[in-house]
């Protein structure tokens, strides 16, 4: 077979790559990409790599974000050119406001064949904007170019920038970064490639922000904050503030129903600095707070866009805690406000008394107490409750942006669990792909646990071209549990429901549905369970799981 420069080029590549750190990469098929496709499967072959096959770019796209969530390491994602690059575009912006390692690889046509009418040929330089950290129209590779080098150190400079390693991109914040990979025929041949995995390189710890004892403070965890937030909380103590999405949640000074809270003005309307960890975005009274310009706000940036609604937020790498004595009154206030404002949602302990009484009447009430607490429907509340008590430190739980995402942030109390959620920009897009990502890489080596996804019946069909696992590939333990209201019940809460007229509300926004979500796990192979029930609702999320899951649990408007 011919040599083929792009072949050799690709190959440098991915070893690179893999050198660097680089250990899934996720590939769409396409002609113009084929290079990297077969160096991509030759090194899966050989155990270098794990590569993940995905026919929807979009797909594609969150799959590697999910990944990279999990990993924390930048994740390839390799598609042929034109509309199929598009196509990544949702995904690199949830990246970039969420600050994942995400590496866009699009190949692309020569110089020579763009803009002539060429076909499956668009503009792709600088196609993502300013979404990405880096951008790079790489060379052609070509035998007089030096064929094996001319793609030599773009993956270096590449995990640099996506990582937020000074030199590239924003110092300490990782992020996407694309690499357009033009390439002339021919496009692929015959011959070897290997690599030996190496490290990713290392972040310089930044020197942290010490934050004097003296202002009353709030510790505030959005989306991504992670134990950074309950560690700060805890060395200072002050009150946390933890969103369900945080990977916060947990520890003695978490504080619940803090919407209620910081509405108070003996509480809120105290708060003289917030210390934010994360991207909050799921309560309008943290907005609030942020805004207001009496507050000192102190931010570790965590994405593509600094956090600064009071146009005087202080930006901060890691922070500490000076030396003093603690404000015990002022922890105190949130802490005794906090555990009035806890929500049980267990339910009631059998009578025991009742139920051996030698009274009939009473045993009888104690059986019908029993029969009604195990037939009680499930609602938004139970279902978050239910999902919540289920999932452990080895599992995974992953919050799409759905109406139940806000239910479990008011009623669910501290846990230690690893959570993930695409908040950056609060989108339904890609959340099973995303979840699905999460469940490949942290179930890698035989690892335990079960990632679960909670989200609402349009999250779910937007995202429905998810669920087509190649065969031959892993299939991860994932539950996808839908609360199925059918249709968007999220717009109940806003301003539209109130002045929108009902027709134009029900077919605009409400956009009922009546899919029949068990045929569509059939189709896709998935298991397939529909529960009404708390108990039924338990038992399906505790059973064993040996692969992909759907679990529908019908709501009511």
């Amino acid at each position: 077979m011919t040599a083929s420069p792009a072949s050799d080029a690709a190959a440098e590549l991915l070893t690179e790559l893999i050198g660097n750190g680089v250990r899934d990469l996720v590939l769409s098929p396409g002609s113009r990409s084929q290079a990297i496709a077969l160096a991509a499967m030759e090194l899966s072959r050989s155990g270098a790599l794990r590569v993940h096959v995905r026919i929807d770019e979009r797909v594609a796209g969150f799959t590697a974000l999910g990944i990279a969530r999990e990993t924390g390491l930048p994740v390839p994602v390799v598609c042929t050119s034109g509309t199929a690059a598009a196509n990544l575009l949702p995904a690199t912006m949830e990246a970039f406001h969420s600050g994942v390692p995400l590496l866009l690889l699009t190949a692309d046509r020569p110089p020579e064949l763009r803009g002539v009418g060429a076909n499956q040929a668009t503009v792709q330089p600088g196609l993502f904007g300013a979404f990405v950290r880096m951008a790079v129209d790489a060379e052609v590779p070509s035998a007089d170019a030096g064929d094996a080098t001319v793609w030599s150190g773009l993956a270096s400079h590449a995990i640099e920038a996506s990582l937020g390693i000074a030199g590239n991109g924003i110092p300490g914040v990782s992020g996407p970064v694309h690499l357009n990979l033009p390439a002339r025929d021919p496009l692929s041949a015959a011959g070897s490639v290997s690599a030996a995995p190496g490290p990713a390189p290392a972040r310089v710890a930044a020197a942290p922000l010490v934050l004097e004892r003296g202002p009353r403070t709030i510790v505030i965890a959005g989306a991504d904050a992670g134990a950074d937030a309950e560690a700060l909380s805890h060395a200072g103590s002050w009150p946390l503030i933890a969103e369900i999405v945080s990977g916060a949640r947990f520890g003695r000074l978490v504080v619940h129903g803090y919407r209620e809270l910081l509405r108070d003005e003996s509480l809120g309307g105290r708060v003289e600095r917030a210390v934010i960890f994360g991207h909050p975005t799921l309560s309008r009274e943290v907005a609030a707070l942020l805004a207001r310009t009496d507050v000192d706000v102190v931010a570790v940036r965590r994405g593509g866009e600094e956090l600064n609604l009071n146009g005087r937020t202080r930006p901060a790498d890691a922070m500490s805690v000076a030396d003093g004595p603690a404000d015990r009154q002022w922890l105190g206030a949130w802490m005794n406000a906090s555990a009035a404002a806890v929500v049980d949602l267990s339910a009631p302990a059998p009578d025991q008394e009742g139920l051996s009484s030698a009274d009939k009447n009473a045993r009888l009430g104690a059986v019908r107490a029993e029969l009604e607490a195990v037939r009680k429907r499930v609602d938004r509340q139970l279902l978050a409750d239910a999902v919540w008590r289920a999932t452990w430190p080895h599992d995974r739980l992953v919050f799409g942006s759905s109406r139940l995402v806000r239910v479990a942030d008011q009623v669910l109390g501290g846990k230690k669990v690893p959570v993930h959620s695409n908040r950056g920009l609060a989108g339904i897009d890609g959340t099973i792909a995303t979840a699905i990502g999460i469940a490949l890489a942290s179930q890698a080596a035989g690892a335990a646990g079960v990632t679960r996804v909670l989200l609402g019946d349009l999250a779910f069909l937007h995202d429905v071209g998810a669920l087509l696992l190649p065969e031959g590939e892993a299939r991860p333990r994932i539950q996808v549990i839908v609360g199925n209201d059918g249709g968007g019940t999220i717009f109940d809460g806003l301003e539209v429901a109130a002045s929108a007229p009902a027709e134009d509300l029900d077919r605009a926004f409400y956009t009922p549905q009546s899919v029949g979500l068990r045929e569509l796990a059939a189709a896709y192979g998935w298991e397939f369970t529909q529960v009404a029930t708390r108990s039924a609702l338990d038992q399906a999320l505790t059973s064993p799981a040996a692969g992909p899951q759907i679990i529908e649990v019908p709501l009511e408007r």
